[in-house]
């Protein structure tokens, strides 16, 4: 987790970690010839600078998609944010419980899942740093799920806690294992998948009323 690293060859754009994953629910494809990462690898690039300013451009860009989406519709109270898994398909289980998780969790917003397009998109593969948050240089956003993360810690806690920074929640490694967005932080035997009432509330804070409280509305 986060938004759940270490060198490797440059993104496009800036790249938000995250610090988890151990497959559950299905087989996670085996790290290949790409360099594998470390829980400590992980936990320094989710710590760094350019993970918090990757974070928060991932957040902007999924905001400015959705207020294009809803221009037609800008008094709706609940935002519908789209989504893609075509290119993450070996996770698409995992996928599909933390946006499940979510759903129920928060009433202000909802994560939905499209054959293509959308919001924003999962990927798959192999990086050093771990799982993290992007954005592609074109101001479309996607999370990419590293294999080996998914083998250290809990996939589904991995994927729940990325899904988080699409909602626009930082990270916060210090925090307990009960707290989602404290990452890989409690360790690899933390398995928690779900929001506490603290990011319950504040999820639903930020995207009250058409995300009108986050400053971005739908205007322009």
């Amino acid at each position: 987790m986060r938004h759940s690293r270490m060198p490797r060859k440059s993104l496009p754009a800036a790249v938000v970690g995250l610090a988890l994953a151990a497959a559950l629910g299905g087989v996670v494809p085996t790290a290949s010839a790409a360099p594998a990462g470390s829980a400590e690898t992980y936990a320094a690039y989710e710590r760094s600078q350019e993970n918090q300013a990757a974070n928060k451009a991932f957040f902007d860009a999924v905001q400015r998609s959705v207020a294009e989406q809803r221009a037609a519709n800008p008094g709706a109270l609940v935002v519908t944010v789209t989504y893609n898994t075509r290119n993450a398909p070996s996770f698409r289980t995992q996928i599909a419980r933390s946006t499940q998780i979510w759903n129920s969790s928060v009433t202000n917003v909802k994560l939905q899942e499209v054959s293509s397009g959308g919001s924003f998109s999962y990927r798959e593969g192999n990086d050093p740093r771990g799982s993290y948050a992007s954005t592609d240089g074109h101001g479309r956003g996607y999370i990419f799920l590293d294999y080996r993360q998914n083998q250290i810690y809990n996939s589904t806690r991995v994927t729940s806690h990325e899904t988080g920074h699409v909602l626009g929640l930082p990270d916060h490694y210090s925090g307990p294992c009960s707290e989602l967005m404290s990452g890989g932080g409690p360790g690899t035997s933390c398995t928690n998948a779900y929001p506490n009432s603290t990011e319950r509330a504040r999820v639903n804070q930020l995207w009250a009323n058409g995300f009108a409280a986050s400053g971005l509305g739908t205007k322009g």
